[in-house]
């Protein structure tokens, strides 16, 4: 039998993850010490909603929280480019950096300031990396080139595409290429050729690629997967939900030190 590949999934959730996100990797390593294998983070980087990456905080005197997220290079990307795309200001760590100590410890203070990496996604995983959260754990990211070109045929796709300067994650719907502008307005771009290693699955095709490339036996999920996951996209997999944890939108930062 083949050594058991224990996955779980998720979108840069917050330059401190959110506690659902630390709960995914609390239920990983519990489950690998009971089956052994390895752990594999599929992160979602081509996600380009800039609401995933907000980060609730806590004061530490008074228990207020206090959201916080990345600032944007222009509208374009905050809107539309992907998060591995999106560029960090120059101005945002220092800013930012001068609030935290309200909110966590000193050492995660210094550990937010000597992450460097200039756009969101890198940001993101930097930090959970420098948490210790990435401990013998592969990170496979969706966009890696490597993996997409790796990953299966989908008719259901996003499509990294340049527009007005900047690189934008489009819609193919009923042939086209559209920017959400929300609700049903949408922005429809000139028709362009595009290769897979530009492609990325919407929700209901991401389980079916990630599994093409990843080959897990174990899937964790939390409940918001939980409602909207195929598994008839996976009959192979063993779906196991994530432990529980309270304030589960909120940041984690009181790891053990």
């Amino acid at each position: 039998m083949p050594a058991p590949v224990i996955c779980f999934g998720q979108q840069p959730c917050g330059f401190f993850p959110r506690r659902f996100l630390y709960a995914k990797f609390v239920t990983a390593r519990k489950l690998q010490a009971e089956i052994g294998g390895e752990i594999v983070f599929f992160l979602h980087d081509s996600d380009h909603d800039c609401r995933e990456t907000q980060t609730t905080l806590r004061h530490r005197q008074t228990d207020a929280p206090v959201t916080m997220n990345f600032t944007s290079a222009n509208k374009i990307q905050r809107k539309w480019s992907p998060l591995f795309l999106k560029r960090i200001p120059t101005d945002w760590p220092a800013h930012t950096a001068r609030q935290l100590p309200n909110y966590v410890d000193p050492r995660w203070v210094e550990v937010f300031k000597q992450t460097t990496a200039d756009n969101v996604a890198g940001f993101c995983l930097d930090m959970y990396r420098a948490m210790g959260l990435l401990d013998g754990i592969r990170v496979v990211r969706s966009g890696d080139p490597a993996v997409r070109r790796a990953a299966c045929d989908i008719t259901d796709f996003f499509v990294d595409v340049p527009y007005q300067g900047e690189i934008v994650r489009a819609r193919m719907m009923d042939g086209d290429l559209k920017l959400h502008e929300g609700g049903t307005s949408y922005v429809t771009l000139p028709k362009t050729d595009f290769e897979k290693e530009q492609l990325s699955p919407t929700r209901d095709s991401r389980l079916r690629w990630m599994q093409s490339v990843i080959h897990c036996t174990h899937y964790i999920a939390g409940a918001g997967e939980q409602a909207y996951l195929n598994k008839a996209d996976a009959p192979e997999i063993v779906f196991v939900n994530r432990d529980p944890i309270d304030r589960s939108d909120e940041a984690f930062t009181d790891l053990p030190t």
